[in-house]
């Protein structure tokens, strides 16, 4: 997770790109900030889907079996 100041200053950065422009420095800064919260957001999201299980309306696992060979390799370590 990003930490709460990172986040406020991209949401900044976004503003004032839209209200007056950037600088270079401050362009290049909000770049690598929307990377780490996109690295950190996949991240994320991964380890959400690699964890779920799907299960229909009769209960039946239809979890995909790509997850499912994911489960199984963490379960080995």
């Amino acid at each position: 997770m990003l930490s709460k100041d990172k986040l406020m200053r991209i949401n900044h950065l976004a503003k004032k790109a839209k209200e007056q422009g950037l600088t270079q420095e401050e362009a290049k800064e909000q770049t690598s900030l929307r990377s780490e919260y996109l690295k950190t957001f996949r991240s994320s999201m991964r380890k959400t889907i690699e964890n779920v299980r799907v299960y229909d309306a009769t209960g039946e696992d239809v979890t995909p079996e790509k997850v499912k060979s994911i489960q199984a390799k963490k379960k080995l370590h």
